[in-house]
């Protein structure tokens, strides 16, 4: 079916809806109520802040269920292509799936027309599946995502952000979502300088992270014993680049240290 060239646009999206459309609506005709649902995986908290080279995006690696611990090691914080990453807030099967098929997307996109889509136009594409998704967000498997791109036209990082519905928003300086969101913002707030250099703008995250984790019970702090630290990427001119596990472990127990010598 898709090496029918009947379609000569450039959208994945698209492309499935019109050849195999249930891929995108495999939940349509699901008519039950949030209530009725059995517990599904959610995860919980990502954020995004600029700094003076471009961006930091983060987030925890703890799903919950129910009141239940789902797995303690999911990845929320993903590479889209090579200036852009997501990280995704909500039920995790249907967070997931919107990440891989907007990595697809962008890669689709990019061989048909031989150039990457704007920075803004990688954010108007994922508004649009962000509101595909929302008749399964009415039945309660919400898809919040945060999405940071570096503009290399203007040499600089953005974040948007969104909400159930599609709507897209670009923020300055920071955003945070998720249950534990508005406490990674008022960290966020309390310590955000638009001077902060790569490393006070890992640290904050970190910190706003661990903030997040101690009055949330759906996001998780740094886990020494077992080794579980929060992912995080920087988003610049070089690329997305992974801040090493080893360099997170010591930034998380410097705050740990810190918080333990006020007490």
């Amino acid at each position: 079916m898709f090496l029918d060239l009947s379609y000569s646009g450039s959208s994945f999206c698209d492309l499935v809806a019109g050849r195999l459309p249930a891929l995108l609506a495999k939940w349509e005709g699901l008519q039950v109520s949030p209530e009725e649902l059995p517990p599904l995986p959610k995860g919980t908290t990502v954020l995004a802040l600029r700094y003076g080279e471009g961006a930091v995006i983060a987030g925890d690696r703890q799903a919950t269920e129910g009141t239940q611990i789902a797995t303690r090691r999911i990845e929320k914080v993903f590479k889209a292509d090579e200036y852009s990453a997501i990280a995704i807030a909500g039920v995790a099967g249907p967070c997931l799936e919107l990440a891989r098929l907007f990595q697809t997307e962008l890669e689709h996109y990019e061989k048909l027309e031989g150039v990457e889509l704007s920075t803004e136009g990688k954010a108007n594409k994922l508004a649009q599946m962000v509101k595909m998704n929302f008749p399964m967000a009415l039945q309660g498997l919400v898809v919040i995502p945060v999405f940071v791109g570096y503009d290399r036209r203007r040499g600089e990082g953005k974040i948007y952000k969104y909400d159930v519905t599609g709507g897209r928003y670009d923020e300055a300086e920071y955003h945070a979502t998720g249950s534990g969101g508005a406490h990674a913002r008022a960290t966020m707030k309390k310590r955000y300088r638009s001077d902060l250099d790569e490393s006070g703008a890992v640290s904050t995250a970190l910190e706003a992270l661990y903030d997040a984790a101690e009055e949330d019970i759906g996001t998780a702090g740094p886990d020494f014993i077992r080794g579980i630290f929060p992912t995080v990427k920087t988003v610049t001119a070089r690329g997305i680049l992974d801040v090493e596990a080893e360099h997170v472990r010591a930034l998380c127990q410097s705050i740990v240290d810190g918080r333990a010598r006020k007490h």
